[in-house]
């Protein structure tokens, strides 16, 4: 049976501009960074995809190198576009990024006019799209000037192969740069793909000033810390977890025992204000509209509905704000 979108999908989610562009992005998008490589189930990823569609999420983030093996998530997601989501393609915002390593020699990782425009034209290959609607250099790169890395991004734009393009894991110094030389070259640079978490706060030492006064708009990655502001780890480290499964994003040593003493005070906060942590972790993310975006993974249909409720509750006192700083502190209340 042909996949029909829910024609309800618009109906309760609301989109935000990023930065000063027109590009509006619902809160939640779906990442494809875990879960749709080629050693996972199709058909749960399939799923995955679709649902989420059907919740209302219109943007999918990928990058050349995810999987395992690299590219494969890449793969998965054009076999999903041809098989159900094609007649939606007008409706979905698509990304994809280059800079880490993707194929040997010096041209398979990095950010030269070679590497980044190559990394792009095999994106599209393996998704089968004409375009994607956000191209980002997803790391800077010292030993190539900056003005390349961004004049790839520009022919990226120039030649139609991408309609947006951002950057991803650049400081504030690297990013102001990028600014400067994209606004030179006319070049719509909307979008800043951070790190960003309770855990994670790097974004509010300068980057979101910057952002802000430049009109670009940002997306959080792993904005659950990989899964410890959820009720995963609160006890032990369950044997289906990605900490025990040997993943090299997150290991059984990153499972401190001072960060499970934050996560269950927080925890204890959360059902205090009706939510589980994982949605507290995710409205807080997105609490005062400076984050356009909060870029979730996940392994399940259900996850994806658990995860949109957060928008139900985004709303937080001072006094909720202040505990979280506090237990974030490891201060005694």
């Amino acid at each position: 049976m042909n996949y029909m979108a829910n024609e309800h999908r618009y109906s309760k989610m609301s989109y935000s501009r990023t930065g000063q562009s027109g590009l509006k992005l619902p809160p939640i998008s779906l990442g494809l960074w875990h879960n749709f490589g080629g050693r996972d189930t199709f058909e749960n990823s399939r799923a995955l995809a679709r649902h989420a569609f059907d919740l209302g999420i219109t943007h999918y983030d990928l990058a050349n190198n995810y999987g395992p093996p690299a590219g494969s998530a890449e793969e998965t997601f054009g076999q999903i576009m041809s098989k159900d989501l094609h007649p939606y393609r007008d409706e979905l915002i698509i990304a994809s990024k280059a800079g880490y390593r993707m194929w040997e020699g010096p041209y398979g990782e990095r950010g030269s006019r070679k590497s980044m425009l190559a990394s792009l034209d095999q994106s599209l290959r393996r998704m089968g799209l004409d375009y994607v609607d956000i191209f980002y250099s997803h790391r800077f790169d010292a030993e190539t000037p900056l003005e390349e890395t961004m004049g790839a991004l520009d022919q990226a734009v120039r030649q139609g192969k991408a309609l947006y393009v951002g950057v991803s894991n650049y400081n504030v110094e690297q990013t102001e740069q990028a600014t400067r030389i994209l606004k030179s070259l006319g070049t719509p640079f909307v979008i800043h793909q951070v790190h960003y978490s309770m855990f994670e706060r790097r974004l509010e030492q300068g980057l979101q000033e910057l952002l802000a006064r430049e009109g670009i708009g940002s997306i959080a990655y792993s904005p659950l810390a990989r899964g410890l502001l959820t009720d995963r780890y609160l006890e032990h480290i369950p044997a289906d977890s990605r900490a025990a499964g040997g993943s090299v994003f997150l290991k059984p040593e990153d499972i401190t025992e001072e960060k499970i003493a934050k996560s269950r005070r927080l925890h204890v906060l959360a059902q205090e204000r009706g939510q589980s942590l994982a949605q507290m972790a995710l409205a807080w993310v997105l609490r005062n509209g400076q984050v356009t975006s909060a870029l979730i993974g996940a392994s399940k249909v259900k996850q994806l509905d658990d995860n949109v409720a957060a928008l139900q509750q985004t709303y937080f006192s001072e006094e909720e704000l202040a505990l979280i700083d506090q237990i974030l502190a490891g201060k005694e209340a």
